[in-house]
């Protein structure tokens, strides 16, 4: 498409404010490694120009797929630190306990009320040492205004690379059924909606707090089950494509082709399940000062064995076709598609 001047200007007000997200961002988590004198070394020369080059891929990209008409080009527009600005101070006041929590290790403090049978191990923990876990009203309020800080403002920006190979999946399918497992909030749901208008949209995930936070903020444009990954509640073939964003990191090793086997049972032949989570050593060695300490500010207890559990083995263990694998600043988008019945 030719760069005319009004699109040349539009493109540097888009990086200028994903710069200023990052700075603001930068500034809030150092502010809080210098009150609670939380250390780090400093990012080898190598690394910091790679994850600089990284941002300006994502940027690229996120610019290129807007313009192709994958999203609106609003979505890039939709500053998600001023989106999620007011939560900021509620995230300041959080800042204690969970310097608290992460000094004495504090892994298993969660709501008492809970009924610990109904959800695996392995999830009853303050993933990111946040205030309750996954289990609280709180917690899911918090959440994307949390994730956003982490990432520097890029959290949206890498979702949205789910969005393409999604699109080119259900191009031929008058209205696609989708479903986002592990939805959370329903963030990516959001996205995808503005993407894919006339789509069924389907979230599932363990977090009944985080459903309702999703059920409120979609209202009748999607419907959201509560259920386990590991075992989705339903039929083989339900699906068109099947979406799991910013989850597998935070499963054990064990678990991670249990859950790709339900991806790629409920999809139908033909379908796509698409994979957006974190970066790994496989594609992003160089990057590896960041990807390693990762886990050692923020509560990820399965992320250090994550890192070399290869995603596009256990996409292709599971009878998937993969398609594409490729990073987006510190995540990757793998892709793969259910073979079609002879």
């Amino acid at each position: 498409m030719e760069a005319t001047p009004l699109w040349r200007g539009a493109n540097v007000l888009y990086k200028g404010q994903t710069y200023a997200n990052a700075a603001l961002s930068g500034a809030v988590l150092r502010a809080a490694y210098k009150l609670y004198g939380w250390t780090s070394s400093p990012p080898p020369a190598e690394a910091l120009a790679d994850l600089q080059q990284r941002l300006e891929d994502l940027m690229e990209a996120d610019w290129k797929y807007a313009r192709a008409g994958y999203y609106p080009m609003r979505e890039l527009f939709s500053s998600p630190l001023l989106k999620h600005g007011r939560q900021l101070p509620r995230i300041a006041r959080e800042a204690p306990k969970i310097a608290r929590r992460k000094k004495t290790r504090a892994y298993d403090e969660l709501p008492p009320e809970i009924d610990r049978s109904k959800y695996p191990k392995y999830y009853l923990r303050t993933f990111h040492w946040q205030t309750d876990g996954w289990f609280s009203a709180r917690s899911a309020e918090l959440y994307d205004a949390t994730v956003e800080v982490l990432f520097g403002g890029t959290g949206d920006m890498m979702r949205r690379m789910a969005i393409p190979p999604l699109v080119d999946g259900v191009r031929d399918v008058a209205r696609p059924s989708i479903l986002d497992v592990a939805c959370g909030t329903g963030g990516f749901l959001s996205q995808l909606k503005t993407a894919l208008p006339g789509a069924s949209l389907y979230g599932l995930d363990l977090s009944e707090a985080y459903l309702d936070h999703a059920r409120d903020r979609h209202g009748d444009a999607a419907h959201f089950i509560w259920g386990n990954a590991e075992a989705l509640p339903f039929a083989d073939g339900s699906f068109d494509a099947v979406s799991c964003v910013f989850t597998f990191h935070e499963l054990p090793r064990a678990v991670r082709p249990r859950v790709m086997a339900e991806l790629a049972r409920v999809v139908r032949p033909g379908g796509r399940v698409v994979v957006n989570d974190s970066a790994q050593l496989v594609e992003s060695r160089k990057i590896a000062f960041f990807l390693e300490r990762f886990p050692d500010v923020y509560h990820e207890p399965y992320y250090r064995n994550y890192l070399e559990d290869d995603l596009e083995p256990i996409v292709e263990g599971a009878g998937l076709t993969l398609l594409s694998s490729a990073p987006f600043a510190v995540s990757k988008v793998v892709v793969g598609e259910k073979p079609r019945t002879h």
